[in-house]
C-alpha cells in the first residue's frame, strides 16, 4: 500500500513539472490576512552593469514573489543589491537576464509609456530621501502623481486633501517642503505614494533619514494600511525592522539571495532550507521505489 502511494505521488509530480497537469495551490493565511494572487514576480532576475572592461554583477538569479495582502521586507547590507532589487520590483530598471511579472504580465511586453502607465496605477514609491519637490506645496506633491494618470484637477486637490487627513498633516497642506520636518516630509511621502490608491507600496529604507520615535511613527502609518488590505515591500538594512513588521523576508548578500524566512507565530522560518530539505526527501524517496521497482521486477 505505501509503496504504491509513493509510486502515485512521485507520478503526479512529474505530470505537474511537466506541465501536464496543474497543481492545486492554497493561499497561506498570514498574520490573520488572507493572502490572495500573486501580484509581482521575478523569476530568475540578473542585473549586470559594464564598467569599462569588467561587469559588475549587482544581482543574480534572484526568484522572488509577492501575494496581495504580505508585509515583504528586502533585507541586506550596503552593496548586497538591495536597491537593485527595489528598481526591478517596482519596474524602474529592466533585468539583463530573466523576466518580471506584474498581475502575470511580463513587463518586457510593454512599451516605455505603457509600463510607466501601469507603474503609476499599480505600485506607489516612498523613498528614503522624500524627494518631495521643494517649490511646490505639499498638498501639491501630493496631487502630482495623480496629474500624471491624467485625473481632473478638483478630484486632485480633494484627494490630496483627504490622504493629508489620513497621515495627520491637514495643517501643513499649504506648506512647502522646507517648512516642515524629515518625519512630516516622509508622512507627504507616504500620501503621495497613495494617490493612485496602488495595490503595492514600496518602501525604500522608509526610516533611513528619521530619528527612532519618528521611524516609528512611520511604520505605524506603513502596517496600518498592511491591515487595510494594502501590499507592503520594504527595502531595509535593519533586521530587527524586518522581523517586527514582515511576514516575509528576502536575504541579499553580495547580490544573491541567501535565503527566505517566513513568519510562523512568532517565529521566522527558514523556508529556503526546508525546500532543500523537501528536494533531499524526495530524492531519497524516488531512489527507494525505484530500488523496489527493479526488485520486483527481478522476482
Amino acid at each position: 500500500m505505501v509503496y504504491k502511494f509513493l509510486v502515485r505521488q512521485i507520478y503526479i509530480e512529474e505530470l505537474v513539472i511537466f506541465g501536464m497537469v496543474t497543481p492545486i495551490r492554497q493561499s497561506v493565511p498570514l498574520k490573520g490576512k488572507k493572502v490572495s494572487k500573486e501580484v509581482i514576480r521575478l523569476r530568475n532576475v540578473s542585473k549586470h552593469y559594464p564598467m569599462g572592461d569588467s561587469v559588475v554583477k549587482a544581482l543574480s538569479h534572484l526568484e522572488f514573489k509577492v501575494f496581495q495582502g504580505e508585509f515583504v521586507a528586502i533585507m541586506g547590507p550596503s552593496g548586497s543589491g538591495k536597491s537593485t532589487a527595489m528598481n526591478l520590483v517596482g519596474s524602474l530598471d529592466m533585468p539583463t537576464f530573466g523576466n518580471i511579472y506584474l498581475d502575470d504580465k511580463d513587463i518586457s511586453e510593454f512599451s516605455e509609456s505603457d509600463l510607466a502607465q501601469l507603474r503609476g496605477k499599480k505600485i506607489g514609491f516612498i523613498f528614503q530621501s522624500f524627494n518631495l519637490i521643494p517649490n511646490l506645496t505639499v498638498r501639491e506633491n501630493v496631487m502630482l502623481p495623480m496629474m500624471f494618470q491624467g485625473e481632473d484637477i478638483d478630484v486632485r486637490r480633494e484627494k490630496a486633501a483627504e490622504l493629508l487627513k489620513l497621515v495627520e498633516l491637514s495643517d501643513r497642506m499649504d506648506h512647502y517642503p522646507g517648512e516642515i520636518s524629515g518625519g512630516q516630509m516622509q508622512r507627504v511621502a507616504i500620501a503621495r505614494s497613495l494617490a493612485n490608491d496602488p495595490e503595492v507600496i514600496l518602501a525604500d529604507e522608509p526610516t533611513g533619514n528619521l530619528d527612532t520615535k519618528t521611524g516609528a511613527i512611520v511604520m505605524e502609518f506603513l502596517e496600518k494600511l498592511n491591515k487595510k488590505g494594502k501590499t507592503v515591500i520594504m527595502v531595509t538594512h535593519d533586521p530587527e525592522l524586518a522581523e517586527e513588521y514582515a511576514d516575509v523576508i528576502y536575504w541579499l548578500r553580495d547580490g544573491i539571495l541567501e535565503k527566505v524566512t517566513k513568519k510562523c507565530g512568532k517565529r521566522f522560518m527558514d523556508v529556503t532550507r526546508k525546500k532543500k530539505k523537501e528536494a533531499r526527501e524526495k530524492t531519497v524517496i524516488k531512489a527507494t521505489v525505484e530500488t523496489t521497482k527493479k526488485r520486483k521486477g527481478g522476482k
